[in-house]
């Protein structure tokens, strides 16, 4: 049994969940079958996840995309199959109707303390799982064996001897095949456009191929300091093609619920929200949209990574000096944007092992020491222990060793999972041509001075572009897709924070301190983190956990 989105079948007995960009019929995937077997997914480029139904060798062959960007959950059942699902809530009837039941994983809220969210391959159930990346299973129903594999994993280990702007124009040609392939469509299409680099050089390629005829999307907000629709716009013009401004229409109380209930687990990625309006809002123009999503984990465009490039320049130092450092910032309570706060949390990261440098450079939430103190519920594993045997990679360069956890963990967990959920909330296609393997495949390559030049995040991209696209896009700053969390947990999240996560009742209450929930509400506790991010995530786990029942 299978439940999809799109679940079709042929007289073959074949039938797939989802599987665009590359193939979109059955026929295509059954003719991969026949001839390749467990190598067919080496043929597919694009986002897929599907299986295949062999009767004649009573076989299923389940395969997801390389870098996940469409996911595929499995689980098995108490008689010895396996049911499948792209989402947890179509898993559950098929896990229920096989005499089993979804029971909460405790690992699963520790590391999502950690996180903000549940990192695969795991989930936030006993016995769920989500298929590698770039992996496939196969059981064999005559004999109850069950193979899963890997057919592919990012090779960090060889360097191109491309000179610098040699590797510019490769980039292009990359990029450029990489959106005219996503291109490919019979439906109304477009591309969300920010003031960003990554959306525009999207946008700049698709123009190439579409010309005038293609649509661009801005998200416009009333706080100008967040508003990125006259960049766009600007941008939009000095293509050539029409943009469109979205006005989001948020109710913070009222969309939280129904995203904690869509997501199926916890998800605290409060852009989650604006991600899943403005997907309604593009809805409505057309059915499928192009993205930026991955150009800042495949060509280094946060301020860590710039932090990771030039780390081993201070590995001389004695730990105790950046974590004097640290300790001196904490006492004057810097903004956690500001440079004084990334400092802080640079400092701190300097100081601590591998994984912790890892969480404090990303999510900045609850660290082991943290939850040894304060996690009631029982004994877990620690979340560092996780990404210091699975995650990191121990021979890579400090700059290749972020970038490949940020693949694994939080691009993989988060920001994937956000669009795809986003999208198909709405009903919408969302593809994203940075995450094209053969792209991906090639940033590997590039040596850490090209992703990163000086104090320039994401140098080879962004010069690979220079003039080409405006310069107020190639020389601005990071803006990510933000809210005002920190306003609306302050406003208009306040009545349900204080009768869900502040109540007496709080089923978060069994697992952490009542004193601590408490102190944390108030402000009291974890000022030196990322404050607004932990009380948003324990607010996202109650509701969670109150609809779980």
């Amino acid at each position: 049994a299978t439940a999809g989105r799109k679940g079709v079948a042929n007289g073959r007995d074949a039938f797939l969940t989802i599987c665009v960009d590359a193939y979109s019929d059955t026929e295509a995937l059954v003719h991969l079958w026949e001839e390749h077997r467990e190598g067919m997914c080496a043929h597919l480029r694009g986002m897929f996840a599907f299986a295949i139904w062999d009767a004649s060798a009573q076989v299923l062959f389940v395969a997801r995309d390389r870098f996940g960007k469409k996911p595929l959950y499995w689980s098995k059942t108490p008689g010895g199959g396996v049911v499948f699902a792209s989402e947890i809530k179509a898993l559950r009837p098929l896990v229920e109707a096989a005499g089993g039941a979804l029971r909460i994983r405790q690992q699963g809220i520790y590391d999502y303390l950690s996180f903000g969210v549940i990192p695969q391959p795991e989930t936030i159930y006993e016995g769920v799982h989500v298929l590698e990346p770039g992996g496939w299973m196969r059981l064999d129903a005559r004999t109850g064996e069950l193979r899963r594999e890997l057919y592919w994993t990012l090779d960090l280990s060889k360097k191109t001897a491309l000179s610098y702007e040699d590797a510019q124009e490769e980039v292009r040609r990359l990029l450029g095949e990489s959106v005219r392939l996503r291109l490919r469509s019979d439906v109304p299409l477009g591309v969300f456009l920010s003031s960003g680099v990554d959306s525009s050089v999207v946008a700049y390629e698709a123009a190439q191929a579409l010309g005038g005829e293609l649509e661009t999307f801005t998200v416009g907000v009333a706080d100008p300091r967040l508003d990125e629709a006259p960049v766009a716009a600007r941008t939009a013009r000095a293509l050539g093609v029409k943009n469109t401004v979205l006005r989001l229409d948020v109710s913070p109380a009222d969309d939280l619920e129904a995203l904690v209930r869509h997501y199926d687990q916890p998800f605290a990625d409060s852009s989650a929200i604006p991600s899943a309006a403005i997907s309604r809002a593009a809805r409505q123009h057309v059915k499928v949209v192009l993205n930026g999503d991955g150009g800042d984990e495949l060509f280094a465009g946060y301020r860590r990574h710039v932090a990771a490039r030039y780390f081993g320049m201070l590995g001389w130092l004695p730990a105790q000096v950046p974590a004097a450092l640290a300790q001196g910032l904490d006492a004057l309570n810097p903004p956690r944007r500001s440079p004084l706060g990334f400092l802080q949390r640079l400092a701190r990261g300097l100081a601590a092992s591998p994984a912790e440098r890892y969480l404090a450079w990303t999510c900045d939430m609850l660290t082991e020491a943290d939850k040894r103190a304060l996690w009631q519920g029982d004994p877990q594993r620690p979340t560092e222990q996780w990404l210091a045997s699975e995650v990191l990679r121990p021979h890579a360069s400090s700059l290749d060793a972020q970038l490949d956890a940020d693949h694994r963990v939080n691009l993989l967990s988060d920001l994937l999972v956000k669009m795809d959920m986003a999208t198909m909330f709405a009903s919408l296609e969302g593809r994203s041509p940075l995450m094209d393997h053969v792209l991906g495949e090639f940033t590997a390559t590039l040596p850490d001075g090209y992703r990163v030049r000086g104090r320039r995040p994401k140098a080879i991209l962004r010069d690979a572009y220079r003039g080409r696209l405006p310069d107020e896009v190639i020389d601005g700053a990071k803006r990510g897709f933000e809210i005002p969390m920190t306003r609306w947990l302050q406003e208009d999240l306040r009545p349900m924070l204080h009768d869900t996560v502040g109540a007496a009742d709080a089923r978060v209450a069994e697992l952490l301190p009542r004193a601590f929930i408490d102190d944390l509400l108030a402000g009291r506790a974890m000022q030196d983190r990322n404050h607004t991010y932990i009380v948003y995530a324990l607010l996202v786990l109650e509701l969670w956990l109150r609809d779980e029942g």
